[in-house]
């Protein structure tokens, strides 16, 4: 069970890399303060970006704008990153790489800083592997970095520098703040943005926030009908005369789905369950000089409880629609099913139960409105019998539709 997990995951990382990253209506302002209107490619990345890729039109050639050439550039409602040339400390809180000092250690460097929220002051972030450093605009309109620090004390113990508390404190507060505003506020996002809130507020100055919360769901319940269309075949590599091809048959089935969104990559990732109930029932009447009677019937009357675990990615078209892909591996619980062979007459000529085994399902579908999808679905099955000298192939296409429920 572990190797398949692990399939899935290695296989859908290597297909995350065929991902579509779509251009969205954005702006970007030169170093002549020109704004231009452009499509900018959403990286959609955690880590401050040192470039941007933008296009002049739908069709148009990709171009790169860097701190070099460009002052400013943004995805209305998604994003905002402003070029500053600012002294950063980039002391690592890593214990084997922690400073003694318990001072910042500042280097000057130009960055692209992204906007979390603009008010009285500006609140700015900057990410780059495991750093985060807040910064923040003063009176005069430079940007300075709210320190923070950890550091290693002469007997190795960890310290920390919280002079980030003072620099609010004496720069940006208002009359009716106490010190305890101050003196309890941690170096994380929402708590700054709170406090950077509650100065604009106090202020008077409306506050423009860069960092919206995404209104998603994380759960969906969807009801999902299916028809299958699967192929059966059973080989005795001991005799012909037990080998039967039963060929195509058309069923329906259905399930249930939960689905997870996972809470990154913009909603593009997900984590689906589905109990599925499924049926395949023939027989067929073959000729053999053999058996008594002159020929055999063999009838199979399988139905199972199938639970996919799926792994999936959305690759959106536009707000309403858009596609995606799954790989799942699928628990089969069958019931107590077996294939019989019976001669003319009815007797039992052989019966072979048939077992439940782990299998894999990839599909493909699209989705509209977050309420209705389609999806094709192919499902590799794993022999339904351990008997020795037997062995079988089977297979499931999947027709499935889906509404749904919330």
């Amino acid at each position: 069970m572990l190797k398949k997990l692990l399939f899935l995951v290695t296989l859908f990382f290597s297909m995350s890399s065929f991902s579509q990253i779509i251009f969205e209506q954005g702006y970007y302002i030169d170093n002549s303060n020109q704004r231009v209107q452009c499509l900018i490619k959403n990286m959609d990345s955690r880590k401050n970006p040192t470039d941007f890729e933008y296009r002049l039109t739908e069709e148009g050639e990709s171009k790169k704008g860097t701190v070099k050439t460009a002052l400013e550039f943004g995805i209305s409602g998604v994003f905002k990153y402003v070029k500053a040339k600012v002294n950063i400390d980039k002391s690592k809180n890593d214990l084997t790489k922690m400073s003694k000092n318990n001072d910042p250690q500042f280097i000057q460097e130009e960055l692209f800083l992204k906007v979390i929220v603009e008010g009285k002051s500006t609140l700015f972030q900057y990410v780059d592997e495991n750093i985060i450093r807040y910064f923040y605009s003063k009176k005069n309109g430079t940007v300075e970095q709210l320190i923070f620090k950890k550091y290693l004390t002469a007997d190795n113990q960890i310290a920390t520098n919280n002079a980030f508390r003072e620099q609010l404190w004496n720069d940006l507060k208002c009359s009716n703040f106490t010190i305890d505003k101050v003196e309890n506020i941690k170096y994380n996002k929402k708590d700054l943005v709170r406090y950077f809130s509650e100065y604009s507020a106090c202020n008077d100055v409306a506050l423009i926030d860069f960092a919206p919360k995404q209104k998603r769901d994380f759960l969906n319940i969807t009801f999902r009908p299916r028809i299958n269309s699967s192929s059966l075949s059973i080989e005795n590599s001991m005799t012909n005369n037990r080998s039967v091809d039963f060929g195509n048959k058309v069923g329906f089935g259905f399930g249930l789905e939960a689905e997870f969104i996972l809470p990154f990559n913009k909603n593009k990732w997900s984590i689906a369950v589905e109990p599925t109930y499924q049926n395949f029932k023939s027989e067929k009447t073959t000729a053999s000089v053999d058996v008594v009677g002159g020929q055999f019937t063999t009838k199979i009357d399988y139905t199972s409880i199938d639970l996919p675990i799926s792994l999936r990615h959305y690759f959106f078209l536009n707000s309403n629609s858009k596609l995606f892909l799954n790989a799942s591996i699928v628990l089969d619980f069958s019931s107590k099913s077996t294939i019989d062979f019976t001669r003319a007459d009815d007797s039992l000529l052989d019966s072979l139960e048939i077992e439940a085994h782990d299998n894999y399902a990839f599909g493909f579908g699209y989705k509209l409105y977050d309420k209705y999808s389609v999806e094709f679905r192919y499902q590799t099955r794993e022999p339904l019998s351990t008997y020795a000298f037997w062995g079988s192939s089977y297979g499931t296409s999947s027709l499935i539709v889906g509404y749904s429920i919330f």
